[in-house]
C-alpha cells in the first residue's frame, strides 16, 4: 500500500529546512511541503502526490466530501473513493511541528480546497472574466507605454532647451573639460535609460499579470517572478549579512579619508611657510604629502581587508593574486620612474622653471610627475624623459646659481701675438659692457686660456641672471666682439703661415696701452 500511496516503508528524514522538503503545487499554488529520503526525494513525491490531486479534480463523477483519512500504525493516509492521495509520516509531522493527525486534518482541507478550486477556474465563467481582465490589462499596458515614451522626448527637449545656455556657460568657465554636446548627450542619455527601465518593469508587470490570471500559465507566472525576486532575496541576505563588515569599512574610510585631510593641510601650511620645519625645504611638502598620502591608504587597505565581503573565499583570493603577480610583472620600471622623482625631487636637482642639460638636450623644466618630467627645449619643443633615466644620468642646472650670484657667459677668440693682450683685454671687456642681459656687478674679466702656436686664446668672462635667455645674449655678445675688434682692426684667430714672417710678431713697448686699453697709475710705475 505505501509503494501505491508514493511513500517508502522506511521513516522518512525530517526535514531542517526548505531545501530537503518539497511543495506540493497544482497550478502554480502551493498546497504543504512533504519530506523525502535518498531512495524516493521530496521533488518526486510531491509531484507524485500532485498528480493523483489533478488526476481526482479531472474526475467529475469524485465528490471531495469523499476525502477521509486512513490511520494506521507508522502512517495517517489521505484517500479519495478508495483511491490513494498522500500518506504523512511522523516525520513529517515533526517537521511542521505538529501532531500527525491535526496535520492530516489540515492537509485533507487543503486538498480539498485545491480540488475545488481547480474545477472552477476551468469553466467558461471564470476564463472569459480571465480574458476581460487580460484584455483590460493589455489596454493598460498599452497607456502606460504611451505614458511613458511620449512625454520622454518632451522631456528631453525641455531639459535641453531650458539648461542650454547654463551648459555652454559652464563649459566655457571649466575651459571645456567637459564640453557642452557631451554634457547634452549624458542628459539624454539618462532619460533614455529611465525611460528604457520603466518601460522593462512595466512589460514584466503585465507579462507576469497576464499569465498570473489564466490556470494552464499560473505555474510559469511564478517562476518568471521567481526569476526575479530570487536574486533580490539573495542580494539582499547577502547584504545583512554584510552589513556588519561593511560599517566597518565605512569607519576605516571616514578615519583614513579625516587622516589624509589632516596630513594635506599640515603640508600646505608647510608649503605655504606657515609651518616651518628644520631642515626641510617648502619644496618637499607636496611630494611628502602624496607619500603620507599613500602609506596611510596601503595601511588602511591593510586593516580593512579581512572585512571586505568574500575576501576569504578561494576565488577572491585566487583574483588578488593574478592581479598581484600582473602588477609586480608590468609596473617595475613604472615603479622605479615613482621613485626616482621622488629621488630627484628630495635631492633638489632641478625646479620648474629651470634651464637644465641632460647629455645633449638643454631644455626649460615646465613640469614634474612621479613618474615622468616633462621638459621644453629653446626651440620650443616638448621632451618628455622618465625620471629613472634623469636619476642615472648627468644633470647640469643652470638656474640654480644664476639667481646669485650668476651665470657665467664665456666666449673664446684667438688674437695673434703682435696684438697687446691689455688692448684685447679691452676690447672684450667693451664688448660685453655694450651686450644687453650681461650684469655689470659682478663685472666681466679675461682670461688668457692658451698660448698656442699661431695666437693667444683670450676667454671673455660675463654674468647673466637669466639662463633661458643664453642664445640671444650669446648672439649679442658675438656681434659685440666682432665690431670691436673691427672698430680697432684687430684681426680675429690670426691666419696659419709656412714660413717666419719678415718681420717678427711681438708688441713693441709704445703699443702696449693701445686705444682702447687705459694704463692706471700703478701699472705706470710698474712699467717704468
Amino acid at each position: 500500500m505505501l509503494a501505491v500511496l508514493g511513500a517508502s516503508p522506511a521513516r522518512p528524514a525530517r526535514a531542517d529546512s526548505d531545501a530537503s522538503t518539497a511543495a506540493v503545487e497544482i497550478d502554480g499554488r502551493a498546497l504543504f511541503r512533504v519530506g523525502g529520503v535518498s531512495a524516493y526525494p521530496a521533488a518526486k513525491r510531491a509531484a507524485a502526490i500532485a498528480g493523483r490531486i489533478r488526476a481526482l479534480a479531472e474526475d467529475p463523477h469524485f465528490d471531495t466530501r469523499n476525502i477521509r483519512i486512513v490511520e494506521t500504525e507508522h502512517s495517517s493516509d489521505l484517500v479519495g473513493d478508495s483511491r490513494p492521495i498522500a500518506s504523512l509520516f511522523e516525520a513529517d509531522a515533526e517537521a511542521e511541528g505538529l501532531e500527525r493527525q491535526p496535520l492530516a486534518m489540515v492537509y485533507s482541507q487543503r486538498v480539498r480546497e485545491a480540488i475545488n478550486q481547480y474545477r472552477h477556474e476551468r469553466t467558461d465563467t471564470f476564463l472569459r472574466s480571465a480574458a476581460w481582465h487580460a484584455a483590460a490589462a493589455t489596454l493598460a499596458f498599452a497607456f502606460a507605454l504611451w505614458l511613458v515614451l511620449w512625454p520622454t522626448q518632451r522631456l528631453i527637449n525641455f531639459a535641453v532647451t531650458r539648461y542650454e545656455g547654463r551648459v555652454q556657460s559652464v563649459a566655457v568657465q571649466s575651459l571645456e573639460l567637459v564640453g557642452a554636446e557631451r554634457i547634452e548627450a549624458t542628459i539624454r542619455g539618462t532619460l533614455r535609460a529611465l525611460s528604457y527601465l520603466a518601460v522593462a518593469v512595466l512589460a514584466f508587470l503585465y507579462v507576469y499579470c497576464v499569465l498570473d490570471m489564466f490556470p494552464w500559465t499560473r505555474l510559469m507566472s511564478r517562476r518568471l517572478l521567481g526569476y526575479v525576486l530570487d536574486p533580490l532575496r539573495k542580494i539582499g541576505g547577502g547584504f545583512e549579512h554584510a552589513l556588519p563588515k561593511l560599517i566597518i569599512l565605512a569607519v576605516f574610510g571616514i578615519a583614513a579619508y579625516f587622516a589624509i585631510r589632516l596630513v594635506r593641510l599640515f603640508f600646505e601650511a608647510v608649503e605655504r611657510g606657515a609651518v616651518k620645519l628644520e631642515n626641510f625645504e617648502p619644496d618637499w611638502a607636496m611630494p611628502t604629502y602624496r607619500i603620507a598620502r599613500t602609506v596611510i591608504l596601503v595601511f588602511a587597505a591593510v586593516v580593512a581587508y579581512p572585512y571586505i565581503p568574500g575576501s576569504e573565499s578561494a576565488a577572491f583570493k585566487g583574483v588578488t593574486i593574478f592581479f598581484g603577480v600582473l602588477l609586480s610583472i608590468g609596473s617595475s620600471s613604472y615603479i622605479s620612474n615613482i621613485v626616482a622623482g621622488y629621488a630627484l625631487t628630495y635631492r633638489r636637482a632641478f625646479r620648474i622653471g629651470d634651464l637644465v642639460k641632460m647629455d645633449d638636450l638643454v631644455a626649460l623644466v615646465v613640469r614634474k610627475r612621479l613618474h615622468v618630467t616633462h621638459l621644453r627645449t629653446l626651440k620650443n619643443e616638448e621632451v618628455t624623459v622618465p625620471n629613472s633615466l634623469i636619476l642615472s644620468g648627468k644633470i647640469l642646472n643652470f638656474s640654480s646659481l644664476a639667481r646669485s650670484p650668476g651665470l657665467i657667459l664665456h666666449t673664446s677668440v684667438g688674437i695673434g701675438y703682435e696684438v697687446p693682450w691689455r688692448q684685447v683685454e679691452a676690447m672684450l671687456l667693451m664688448a660685453a659692457e655694450r651686450t644687453p642681459g650681461l650684469l655689470r656687478e659682478p663685472a666681466a674679466f679675461v682670461l688668457e686660456r692658451s698660448l698656442d702656436d699661431f695666437a693667444v686664446t683670450y676667454e671673455l668672462n660675463a654674468y647673466c641672471s637669466t639662463p633661458t635667455a643664453m642664445p640671444s645674449v650669446y648672439a649679442a655678445l658675438h656681434r659685440n666682439v666682432l665690431d670691436v675688434f673691427n672698430e680697432y682692426s684687430v684681426q680675429i684667430m690670426t691666419p696659419a703661415y709656412r714660413t717666419d714672417p719678415s718681420e717678427r710678431k711681438i708688441v713693441r713697448k709704445e703699443h702696449w696701452y693701445a686705444s682702447p686699453a687705459r694704463r692706471d697709475a700703478s701699472q705706470h710705475a710698474a712699467d717704468e
